[in-house]
């Protein structure tokens, strides 16, 4: 094992700075990096260090000039469920803004992806989500137009799509996701109220009806130190 006066600065004192933050409420300042700096003996280099790991973990965040406690991140489960019903369920307000809602022609990959022909019609869904006004998700869905144009007529973007499609009579049997982290891009990054530096949960998914006939691909960005995933394995 590694001796303590061995361990980084960096690192002992963001173990030091958790434990204040362990006797703190969320949104309640964090002492400033000049009398971190005094306390634990250290440079203020090495304070803002630490701090930046504590910002990226979620534990706390910027504030106009000041930093304070974060709230606790939102878990989601991984499921067929919307967003709006997870977001729900731990009683946190759900919201969406709409960024993009256009028609573009099916990539090869849409194209496979969707069971159709490269170059049709996919209606393409852009839009940030929201918890409790915060911006934490980054959200294009991707949907074969000639089976849910008639979305455009009838849907209010600032809602479940879920629930819309549901209410149109198409059940989500199956999906397919996979996770990995990514750094967004200036624009992802502008959108999410984020920078380039601060990592993001990426997800890919490729939803399936009851009859296996394919409903949506998504590509989804979160903020990382704002949201976390869980899923019930038996």
């Amino acid at each position: 094992m590694t001796a303590p006066d061995r361990l980084p600065k960096p690192y002992l004192v963001r173990t030091a700075v958790d434990d204040i933050l362990a006797n703190l409420d969320e949104g309640d300042a964090v002492p400033p990096e000049r009398e971190l700096a005094v306390r634990f003996g250290v440079s203020r280099e090495t304070v803002r260090q630490a701090l930046h790991e504590l910002l990226v973990e979620g534990r706390i965040e910027r504030r106009g000039r000041g930093t304070v406690v974060s709230r606790p991140k939102l878990v989601q489960p991984l499921s067929l469920r919307s967003y709006t019903e997870g977001a729900r369920e731990r009683g946190r307000v759900p919201g969406r803004e709409l960024v993009t809602w256009e028609n573009i022609e099916a990539t090869a990959d849409m194209a496979q992806g969707l069971a159709i022909s490269p170059g049709a019609e996919v209606m393409h869904l852009e839009r940030v989500l929201l918890a409790d006004g915060q911006r934490i998700g980054l959200e294009s869905s991707y949907l074969p137009r000639h089976r849910f144009g008639h979305l455009t007529a009838t849907f209010d973007p600032t809602t479940s799509l879920y629930a819309a499609i549901r209410a149109g009579g198409v059940q989500f049997g199956s999906a397919v996701e996979r996770i990995e982290t990514a750094l967004p891009s200036p624009r992802e990054a502008a959108l999410l109220d984020s920078t380039t530096a601060m990592p993001m949960l990426l997800l890919n998914r490729r939803s399936l009806d009851t009859e296996g006939q394919p409903i949506e691909m998504v590509r989804a960005l979160y903020r990382g130190d704002r949201v976390a995933f869980e899923t019930l394995l038996s």
